[in-house]
């Protein structure tokens, strides 16, 4: 299968690095020095240094040539330039290509999901082509080789079973799973969770705490994936709980690390100007919030990460409001 990444951050190189292995694979990366850079050292020096990526692998900036040709588009653009790349690739993508999102996001204005995005832009593609590869996948770690699973959800099983074969291999073992709504809200919802973790931790909470907030997190991600459409089980499996647990509780996790900052007084707008990389969570739980407004659900602990990001409110305040909400029956 020609495979195209769209997308050279460290989770679109590690995913292209895993597609290289046995498919003919091109990385599309924004700046040209970091595509040129990506083919004389077989580095990622960037978002990834000290990774040798496999022979074959090859880099460009040009995003037509990327798409041309390829049977499956692999996209790994952070949501809020997401339409853009997108847009601009379109005219080069093959009617019957597999269309893949890798971005754990949602579009600010129009609180579209990226897979909703996809749709409208490639107006002619077949919408069941279209799909979302997700779950408990920090990219260190997947090139380390250490075992880790993943998910694609797409409603084409026959496709999303031949981007299975094409990506799977003995450390990294994908699942299919058709519920695309699921799989991609959870992996949005769970960012504004690890945000949350993160403020724990930073204030030296322990694993009494941090397994009460994932289980509490778990329960709000699944009722207000469900008043989007998801399915009940998909939350209970990789694309839900399972990266719920790994960007809690990863020290590697972009959200985490906003949070256990902030909960150290850092300033928000000084956290993200030094990041190198995106923390979706900072801009989806606007979203996140406005989904839940409109759907009448109730999510505490995203309303409380919202409160801290944008009302300046202090970790410890959230947490105490937490604390104190009315008793109440587990559901």
């Amino acid at each position: 299968m020609r495979i195209t990444v769209v997308g050279a951050g460290s989770w679109g190189t590690t995913v292209a690095a895993l597609a290289a292995r046995s498919n003919p694979t091109v990385l599309w990366a924004r700046r040209a020095e970091l595509a040129e850079n990506i083919n004389t050292s077989a580095q990622n020096p960037d978002y990834l240094p000290g990774f040798r990526l496999p022979y074959g692998l090859r880099a460009t900036a040009d995003l037509a040539e990327a798409v041309e040709g390829a049977e499956a588009i692999l996209m790994a653009v952070p949501s809020h330039g997401f339409r853009t790349v997108a847009e601009g690739m379109a005219p080069g993508v093959a009617d019957d290509a597999l269309v893949v999102s890798l971005t754990k996001g949602i579009e600010q204005k129009t609180l579209a999901r990226m897979t909703e995005v996809l749709a409208e832009v490639l107006t002619d593609h077949d919408s069941d082509r279209i799909g979302v590869l997700t779950g408990p996948n920090l990219a260190r770690e997947v090139m380390e080789g250490q075992p880790a699973a993943t998910v694609i959800a797409m409603r084409d099983t026959e496709a999303a079973a031949r981007l299975q074969h094409a990506l799977m291999d003995p450390t990294f073992r994908v699942y299919t799973n058709p519920d695309v709504v699921g799989c991609e809200t959870a992996g949005a919802l769970k960012n504004v969770m690890a945000i949350a973790a993160g403020m724990a931790k930073g204030l030296g909470f322990g694993h009494n705490t941090l397994a009460a907030l994932i289980t509490r997190a778990l329960a709000e991600l699944t009722r207000l994936g469900i008043a989007l459409g998801g399915k009940p089980e998909t939350f209970a499996g990789l694309a839900g709980m399972g990266d719920l647990i790994a960007t809690c509780m990863s020290d590697q996790s972009r959200n985490n690390q906003v949070g256990m900052k902030l909960s150290r007084g850092r300033r928000l707008d000084d956290i993200i100007a030094e990041m190198n990389m995106v923390a979706e969570g900072v801009k989806t739980t606007e979203a996140v919030l406005e989904l839940a407004r409109r759907h009448r659900v109730e999510v505490p602990i995203a309303t409380q990460v919202g409160k801290v990001l944008y009302e300046g409110a202090h970790p410890r305040e959230a947490v105490l409001t937490l604390m104190t909400r009315r008793p109440k029956a587990e559901v």
